[in-house]
């Protein structure tokens, strides 16, 4: 470890939505102040950091105004522009880099490096024309999921196929969107799990506890943690991350998405080099959250505990909750529930699959802390999850 930033310097943050705003809570827990960039004034991160610059997120002159003020930058989401990160780079420390961005934001590339770095991955293919999606469906046995190799988030821009002619069909309404498709074999799937790791400058790296996963309609919906797979399992997820975070050089946050089969092999889908919406239990759960981990390594202070005292529950608050009007849930009824905790992001504008806020609770067991977030959501009185 190196000379720690001093109490006082300022944190730099690309992307101002609920991530930038939790990380911008946990720097100020440290004594840090944190400037964000983001086109919206008013929005979740805007709303707690000592200083926001608006501009779009791949504005030069906007990024040199963030460097004459910021001691070190992060960005809390995939979707800036990595030329300019990398620009950024020549003028102040950015965690994670560029290169780490670039990797994460196209999913051929992330396949490919994650597949040569000797992590498990799901059989894929890239496809931009026709003809290469016809030789990828020559080696590859349905059913298949393709998806853009850029952008595309919460279960957007991907689609299961189960023959050829729904392949070349999602080829057509697809393609237009991105430069390529990926083409990969649909895992049969035992469950979802996520690993969030630190890494600093020094190379150490500590990994917080896998979380289990359950999606609706493409978007997190449920994450409890531990998650609940054997040891083995959790041990061989644990042995990938290591390997992805030394692979890339890691300095910051990484968040591996994976797949477990029914046979127990653990195969990697995706990475997001930032806080992910599956840690958020650990700002009740863990001794060190997510996002005061990310401020250590900015900062270059020592990485905190990763340990949970207790099972924990995460839970989504979508825009769906929110009357046609804009009018708000009980949010009074949620925080009856014994253990609940809410976490709203001052966001104005509540839309259908809009992320507003999220529950937790910790618990005695996974079961019970999961059963807390769904009654103070509301899921008994709707029969059901959203």
């Amino acid at each position: 470890m190196g000379r720690p930033l001093p109490v006082g310097s300022t944190l730099g943050i690309l992307g101002g939505g609920q991530l930038g705003r939790m990380t911008a809570m946990a720097a100020r827990r440290l004594g840090y102040h944190t400037v964000v960039l983001d086109p919206d004034p008013a929005g979740p991160g805007a709303q707690v950091a000592d200083r926001h610059i608006k501009a779009r997120l791949d504005d030069t002159a906007a990024m040199r105004a963030l460097a004459d003020v910021a001691d070190v930058v992060t960005y809390e989401f995939e979707n800036v522009n990595a030329d300019a990160v990398e620009a950024l780079e020549a003028l102040v420390p950015v965690h994670p880099s560029s290169a780490v961005l670039r990797v994460s934001q196209h999913r051929i590339r992330e396949k490919t490096t994650v597949a040569g770095l000797g992590a498990p991955v799901p059989p894929f293919r890239s496809a931009a024309t026709a003809d290469q999606l016809a030789d990828a469906l020559s080696v590859l046995s349905f059913p298949l999921i393709m998806k853009t190799a850029t952008g595309g988030y919460d279960g957007k821009g991907q689609a299961v196929v189960r023959d050829r002619g729904g392949a070349f069909s999602a080829f057509e309404r697809l393609k237009p969107g991105t430069d390529s498709l990926i083409v990969e074999r649909l895992v049969d799937i035992e469950t979802e799990i996520s690993i969030i790791c630190a890494r600093n400058l020094a190379g150490d790296v500590v990994l917080f506890p896998p979380a289990e996963n359950h999606h609706r309609r493409g978007i997190l919906d449920v994450s409890t943690a531990p998650a609940g797979v054997s040891a083995g399992v959790a041990g061989r997820a644990a042995a990938i991350v290591r390997t992805i975070a030394d692979g890339l050089r890691l300095v910051g946050l990484l968040t591996v998405e994976m797949f477990v089969d029914r046979d127990g092999q653990v195969l990697v889908n995706e990475l997001a080099p930032r806080p992910h919406n599956s840690g958020h239990h650990t700002i009740e759960a863990a001794a060190v959250s997510q996002f005061e981990q990310l401020v250590r390594v900015m900062a270059d202070l020592p990485l905190g505990d990763t340990d949970m005292a207790r099972p924990a529950a995460m839970a989504n608050l979508l825009g769906d909750l929110w009357g046609p009007g804009g009018e708000p849930p009980d949010f009074a009824r949620m925080l009856a529930v014994p253990g609940v905790h809410l976490h709203l992001y001052g966001k104005e504008e509540a839309r259908p699959g809009r992320k507003m806020g999220h529950l937790t609770a910790v618990a005695d067991t996974v079961d019970e802390a999961r059963a807390r977030v769904l009654s103070a959501r509301g899921d008994g009185d709707r029969g059901g999850s959203l």
